[in-house]
């Protein structure tokens, strides 16, 4: 009830804002913003001795070991947290689960080694609720729905860096998965019409949000790669990791990182009718008990090396491939 209590309290905050202090840490309140990533600019939404909650920037991996790649979300903490960097990683940070290169929103760090087995048990036994704010193309007509279509690997030439619904020609060993979507708003997006949308994954497939999205014919505002290379004129693609809930037993996490889809940060987003407020939905996902959010990832965690080996990054980032939702 006291992590109930906590998040109704953080939901009535305005949304240009963050959530406030956890008994464990400290949330720190920003803005969001449209302005591109940077060393400088990292922001962050909680950080406690076991964690730090960032909200990534669009258009920024992760991590990366190209050598010309120099700007990252490690980096950026390198940047700000050098006394933080762990020398016995590979890249200094051990991210909790990923977020695609093209969208923003709340990504969860472990700052310890006994903290990352944990979260990452939290995520094997499917725990974690995530929600996601989305622009998509046209009006949703259905307020409510169960977007249930298998994904699997596109082997057509040219789009082996895709995933398809089953069905697809070319669509390698598809896997059952589903997401819940309800309609926010109805509106504009630089004249045309869009859907303001929050996504919530009941399973972790790679690419599953823009799939879903696009299957359905709404594919997401900037998607260039799943709107077949035709919506390259926004500035970015329109999702962004809104909620991130995870159960640790002494440190409950319940982080939401700013709407950046409101008209005072980006003219061009003109919503016109509201369907539901986004605020009672996120009450009432605290309340729903969630049950099953992931598919079983392969275990990572080795309690017994105390410098992590080739091997166990290489399981790490097989691990971490498959939650990239988005």
């Amino acid at each position: 009830m006291k992590d109930a209590r906590r998040l109704t309290e953080a939901v009535a905050v305005k949304m240009h804002t963050v959530i406030k202090k956890n008994n464990t840490g400290l949330a720190v309140h920003e803005k969001g913003s449209m302005e591109s990533a940077s060393l400088e600019n990292l922001c962050v939404l909680y950080h406690s001795a076991n964690y730090i909650v960032v909200n990534k920037h669009w258009d920024i991996r992760i991590d990366s070991k190209m050598w010309y790649e120099k700007q990252t979300v490690q980096s950026q903490l390198k940047h700000r947290f050098p006394e933080l960097a762990d020398p016995g990683t590979y890249y200094g940070f051990r991210f909790c689960h990923q977020l695609d290169f093209s969208t923003s929103g709340a990504l969860c760090v472990a700052l310890k080694k006994t903290a990352a087995g944990q979260a990452y048990r939290c995520f094997k036994d499917r725990l974690v609720t995530k929600a996601y704010l989305a622009l998509v193309r046209d009006i949703v007509a259905e307020e409510k729905m169960t977007l249930d279509f298998a994904i699997g690997k596109n082997t057509t030439e040219g789009k082996t860096h895709m995933m398809c619904t089953e069905g697809t020609d070319g669509c390698e060993n598809p896997k059952s998965c589903q997401t819940e979507l309800t309609v926010l708003e109805y509106g504009e997006y630089d004249g045309d019409p869009v859907t303001k949308v929050l996504l919530q994954p009941q399973t972790g497939r790679t690419h599953q949000l823009r799939v879903h999205c696009s299957t359905i014919g709404h594919p997401i505002v900037g998607d260039y790669t799943y709107s077949l290379r035709t919506d390259n004129a926004p500035y970015r693609m329109m999702l962004h990791a809104y909620f991130l809930h995870i159960p640790l037993e002494n440190e409950p996490i319940h982080v939401t990182a700013p709407d950046p889809f409101v008209p005072t940060l980006d003219s061009k987003w003109a919503p016109q009718r509201c369907v539901n407020v986004l605020e009672d939905l996120l009450k009432s996902i605290l309340t729903k008990p969630q049950t099953e959010i992931q598919e079983d990832p392969q275990p990572v965690h080795r309690r017994s090396s105390p410098v992590e080996s080739e091997e166990h990054q290489a399981q790490c980032q097989q691990w971490l491939c498959e939650w990239n939702l988005d």
